[in-house]
């Protein structure tokens, strides 16, 4: 075909590609052990070209994984010598340096050979539920983080390396698990890399090199004239991360410099890395930060490196946006995900349409469950949660959602078979959205309970949490208000929810998520849809007419029009805005 290619079949090679990279994604859905990965999809495929440049990723990839591998993967590959591999060689490392922010995040990656030549690579990222070390946020170096593994081969030749199979078995708590879902990763890659061969033989290609440098270069193109649309200039804002008790909060600054076609992020002036396991690497910064790019200039393109190329990032080594070795990264999410809310945040100045409010699910909420059995064995189980998302110019907030993240909330029969433990609510909270003319998501709350019965665990029971918004809550945009602050209770008193916490038999547990902001002047809110929002159960009559000025009839459970229009019309001078 040479080195360019026709539109049609440009089109079919590139939705080709995807489709592979997905059929990947689901071999993990259907081979992963655990319940994080089957359920939560807290893993990401993706295959390169021979250069290491991303050219497609799976439909569901998290954005700090996928971000992180996009640099990760490239910097790999131009380490490894070209006679160091070979067909049937499989590498593993977890590095948080060189990839996805924290040793729980285990890549697994492999060359793509098609009639004896290197042709590309497939990787694959899984956050593993246990990789070792004290499991907590406040821990103060990555040893004590868990099993460090250095970029190694697992596999060469398709022989597996026992040893380092057996190291990493001796440094986990469920060995099974882990290397089960490490199998899973061999596979994906396998797949990945079988289904590029049949596509290369079924259109007589030589390789991936023409077809990558068509896709990467017209979606380069494609970004650069979103940019272009938008006034040169320099678009500022910070924000405050709460720590935990008793440390001063984390401030995250931002300056987005627009120039032509190009954007440069410059975080500047924010915090120096911290003493306990919120700090985060370059990677994961860039990863969510060219999440934000991506989803205001050009969020339709699927990614691959061409989306990257004209979004440049600066970080001053040091800072909590670009620790140095061997600060703890294991809850780099704690202040990782704040990086897109606070861009958005920048960005609302020129592109009021196209960002969100505060998420409560920024940060996603984790939490990591471990203790043994009545009968002594050992169970570990990881799930993630979200809060409300954020309300734009032009939608409400989507309930109990993890943003920016991209997870899934594990199923309540899935917890309560992976662990000994009970669920006994799940709901939605009134109240909680932020109000505004469009309101912020609902927050949820979980409730579980240690059974103190015969199938109670052995004490203690062990939870890590990694989570924010107890302090802070997300913010609303342009008069919106603030969504609900997430809780943490253990018998009805406020636990400590930013590091490792214990209780046992008959304890029950609540843990409430934030609410998202809402977006915009609550009274301009349609007094109908507030009405149905009451009936629902998701707005409060109370709250109604406190927030939004509407008056809900007690008997017709409607809107009183003219009562609204009064207590609205009293309000609006009360806050200096007749209009």
């Amino acid at each position: 075909m040479g080195e360019k290619f026709d539109p049609i079949t440009l089109e079919i090679l590139w939705r080709r590609l995807i489709s592979i990279v997905d059929e990947a994604d689901s071999t993990v859905a259907r081979t992963a052990f655990s319940s994080l990965l089957r359920d939560a999809h807290d893993y990401t495929c993706m295959f390169t070209d021979r250069k290491g440049r991303e050219l497609a990723q799976g439909s569901f990839a998290t954005p700090g994984q996928s971000g992180a591998m996009a640099l990760g993967i490239k910097n790999l590959v131009k380490k490894l010598p070209e006679d160091s591999f070979g067909p049937g060689d499989v590498y593993i490392t977890n590095d948080p340096w060189a990839l996805a922010g924290h040793l729980n995040d285990i890549c697994v990656m492999s060359p793509i050979f098609h009639n004896e030549k290197l042709t590309g690579w497939t990787a694959c990222v899984f956050h593993h539920s246990d990789i070792g070390g004290r499991v907590s946020s406040d821990n103060h170096d990555v040893f004590e983080d868990g099993l460090f593994i250095p970029l190694v081969k697992l596999e060469e030749g398709g022989v597996p390396n026992r040893a380092v199979i057996d190291m990493i078995r001796w440094n986990v708590r469920t060995p099974e698990e882990v290397t089960g879902d490490i199998r899973s990763q061999i596979a994906a890659n396998h797949v990945c890399a079988e289904k590029i061969c049949q596509m290369l033989d079924e259109y007589q290609l030589d390789g991936l090199d023409d077809l990558a440098d068509e896709i990467i270069s017209r979606t380069e193109k494609s970004m650069r004239e979103a940019i272009k649309k938008v006034p040169d200039g320099v678009y500022e804002a910070e924000g405050i991360v709460e720590q935990m008790e008793g440390k001063d909060d984390v401030v995250i600054k931002v300056a987005v410099r627009v120039d032509g076609n190009g954007i440069t992020v410059d975080l500047a002036g924010s915090s120096p890395q911290v003493d306990w396991g919120g700090n985060v690497v370059f990677n994961f910064t860039y990863a969510y930060v060219f999440m934000a790019m991506k989803s205001i200039f050009d969020p339709y393109i699927p990614n691959n490196d061409g989306c990257a190329v004209p979004i440049a990032m600066k970080a001053p080594e040091g800072s909590v946006v670009n620790c140095r070795f061997p600060a703890a990264v294991a809850a780099r999410m704690q202040i990782g995900h704040f990086l897109t809310e606070i861009v958005y945040r920048a960005m609302a100045k020129i592109l009021p349409h196209r960002v969100i409010a505060g998420s409560g699910g920024t940060p996603a909420t984790m939490n990591v469950f471990y203790g043994k059995r009545n009968d002594a064995t050992p169970w570990h189980s990881v799930i993630i949660r979200g809060g409300g998302m954020g309300a734009s110019a032009l939608n409400d907030g989507y309930y109990d959602y993890i943003f920016p993240a991209n997870g899934a909330n594990t199923p309540v029969e899935i917890f309560e078979s992976d662990t000994p433990l009970i669920v006994e609510r799940r709901e939605l909270l009134t109240d909680s959205g932020g109000p505004g003319k469009q309101m912020g998501g609902l927050g949820r709350r979980v409730v579980f309970r240690a059974p103190d019965d015969e199938y109670a665990p052995i004490p203690p029971v062990y939870l890590g949490i990694q989570s924010g918004r107890y302090r802070y809550p997300p913010e609303g945009l342009f008069d919106g208000k603030s969504g609900a602050k997430a809780r943490f209770l253990i018998n009805d008193r406020h636990g400590n929810p930013y590091g490792l916490t214990q209780f046992g038999p008959g304890d029950v547990v609540t843990m409430d998520a934030a609410g998202g902001g809402g977006f915009g002047n609550p009274l301009e809110r349609d007094p109908e849809l507030v009405s149905e929002n009451v009936a629902d159960g998701y707005v409060s009559k109370e709250r109604a007419r406190e927030d939004y000025g509407v008056v809900i009839n007690v008997e017709t459970r409607k809107v009183d029009k003219e009562a609204t229009d009064r207590l609205r019309a009293s309000m609006k001078r009360e806050t200096g805005n007749p209009q």
